[in-house]
């Protein structure tokens, strides 16, 4: 068996890798809605997206769940799509705390979506199933660290060109919310299962 620092260094790796962009486009279509100020309510965000995909992923380690990858790959480019469709539509989402608690109920219920593809790239790393607790708590951590560096990035960004530039918000967010939705609505064609 590899060492923790070894699962946690894939971890970071495969939410941090370009190649995989889909979870990083659904971080930045995530953010893209909030400002730097509103810290808490993204950090409690992206913390019911991380809930979220850690429970499936440990459920699909133990083989509790198991969803074909075809149907998993056309989903994320799903979430990504109606989390930007919901960026544009909703008005002053970040403001009524009803409206984040379904904001935090769709985090929660994608990161379970974005777990499975986690999960069968985790499956494939492990070498028995006897020895599952040290790769997965080492995956999942280094996953977390990925995610927190991607989401300091994005709100690092916004932040420059709010306050700097002095792009508006409603601006930013369309741009953003709309690029994300484009490139999703190109990847759900493209993996398409039926």
């Amino acid at each position: 068996m590899h060492p923790f620092p070894f699962y946690l260094q894939l971890g970071f790796e495969h939410i941090s890798n370009l190649a995989g962009y889909d979870h990083i486009l659904f971080l930045v279509a995530l953010c893209a809605v909030y400002k730097l100020e509103q810290w808490k309510k993204i950090l409690i965000l992206v913390t019911a997206f991380t809930i979220g995909h850690s429970v499936t992923l440990v459920l699909a380690s133990f083989g509790s769940i198991a969803i074909p990858s075809s149907i998993i790959k056309f989903l994320i480019p799903t979430t990504i799509f109606l989390t930007g469709i919901h960026n544009v539509v909703s008005s002053q989402p970040n403001l009524e705390s009803s409206k984040m608690w379904r904001s935090y109920l769709m985090a929660l219920f994608f990161g379970f979506i974005h777990g499975m593809d986690f999960s069968n790239y985790f499956r494939a790393l492990l070498m028995s199933d006897s020895s599952i607790m040290v790769p997965l708590l080492g995956f999942n951590i280094g996953i977390e660290l990925g995610q927190l560096l991607v989401v300091f990035f994005i709100v690092s960004i916004a932040f420059i060109l709010l306050n700097v530039v002095r792009v508006k918000h409603r601006e930013w967010n369309l741009f953003i919310s709309g690029a994300a939705v484009g490139m999703s609505l190109i990847s759900m064609f493209e993996n398409k299962f039926w």
